[in-house]
């Protein structure tokens, strides 16, 4: 059970309202937006609970990497315990990898579509791509901050050679890939085309990798371009969160020193993801490209920040506990969605809320009332001090 004396009630508070996010199907907000095609407020609205196409970057593109960041900042309090606990390298790692595996499997079983015919062996899933890299997060996070920056910087800069040492795509795979479903619309211009979706070069080892798995037809490509490869990318978005764990959790600063100091970065690491956007590779989530991890980076210290000033700043705890009862089961509320949003809706539309499903604003209080129920399972379990962990 956790320890609330050793907890900072703001990192549970931003976990949670990033997971309410998640859950909250973007509210029903972007169905809502087709209802009002002319109207320029619902558009912008839409494009914020979205995923952008391609390059770019909307709210929704911003949930995965805070996720991921959070589990990065809960990595030196995990390895300190343990240490402290008299477990060395070889319990650590061997605790992180039994970890990993159930994660990546866990994934596996969320991404079996109920139509599937049998296992789909594919790892874009967040829990996948956490899973991939866990092993790897908590040996260098247990090395100290300095190792978590130096496989950073290694980490960004060879993925960065890899993907453009990649040779362009032929006249004929680009045909074969526009007479898809769904088409290829085009890409990005000049060296900015190694980055373009199915033709880069993790699209092409996927294209590898996935069909050794039993497949019921070979694998081709992922429609939203999304890839395994991305978890070493994303590892350095958790060894980011890492080295802001350190900082936060055994840093002799005060709590305003803090504070500050995650809004500078912040900023700076938005200032710099924005310019290696334009002079190195896009910002491109679906394949976490070294400037999206820069970029979302910023934008996570920024909320992170946000939260620290309200909760442990100004003291506003009271305010923060709606967060805070999900945000410390994150995993038990996104499995539940992932398994059971469908299947809270219809006994909710079964039991009295049909007509008000049926109604103009019926989107969004499919998605209210899914997220209601889920909610008041997370605050059960926290009054019960019943808390899921991997």
């Amino acid at each position: 059970m956790p320890d609330p004396a050793q907890r900072l009630v703001s990192l549970d508070a931003f976990r949670g309202f990033v997971m309410l996010l998640m859950a909250s199907s973007g509210f029903g907000l972007a169905q809502m937006a087709k209802v009002h095609p002319d109207s320029w407020i619902w558009q912008q609205v839409a494009f914020q609970v979205s995923h952008v196409p391609w390059a770019g970057c909307a709210l929704w593109d911003l949930i995965q990497p805070s996720f991921m960041f959070m589990v990065g900042v809960a990595v030196p309090l995990s390895v300190r315990r343990r240490r402290e606990a008299g477990q060395g390298l070889f319990q650590l790692g061997a605790h992180a990898l039994v970890r990993a595996v159930v994660l990546v499997l866990l994934a596996v079983l969320l991404t079996t579509r109920a139509s599937d015919t049998m296992t789909r062996w594919e790892f874009p899933n967040v829990l996948a791509q956490i899973g991939l890299g866990y092993v790897f997060l908590v040996l260098i996070a247990g090395l100290g901050w300095e190792y978590c920056l130096a496989a950073i910087l290694l980490i960004l800069g060879g993925y960065w050679f890899w993907f453009f040492q990649h040779p362009l795509p032929t006249a004929e795979q680009i045909a074969a890939f526009q007479a898809a479903k769904p088409p290829w619309e085009g890409g990005l211009p000049g060296f900015f085309a190694h980055w373009n979706i199915h033709t880069n070069a993790a699209a092409e080892w996927d294209r590898w990798l996935l069909n050794l798995f039993p497949r019921a037809e070979p694998f081709v490509f992922n429609s939203g371009g999304y890839q395994t490869l991305n978890f070493i990318p994303s590892l350095a978005t958790m060894l980011a969160g890492a080295v802001t764990g350190h900082f936060l959790l055994a840093s002799p600063r005060t709590v305003r020193e803090k504070c500050a100091r995650l809004w500078v970065f912040g900023i700076v690491c938005l200032l710099i993801g924005t310019i290696l956007g334009f002079v190195a590779c896009p910002i491109v989530k679906r394949i976490w490209t070294p400037s999206w991890m820069v970029f979302s980076t910023g934008w996570v210290l920024l909320m992170l920040g946000f939260f620290y000033t309200v909760v442990e700043v100004l003291g506003a705890r009271r305010l923060a506990f709606p967060l805070v009862v999900v945000g410390m089961n994150s995993i038990f509320i996104y499995v539940m969605h992932s398994l059971s949003a469908g299947w809270i809706r219809d006994q909710l539309a079964k039991h009295g809320m049909a007509s008000l499903f049926a109604s103009p604003w019926g989107p969004v209080a499919e998605r209210c009332g899914v997220l209601a129920v889920l909610w008041l399972l997370c605050f059960w379990l926290y009054r019960q001090r019943a808390f899921l962990r991997l």
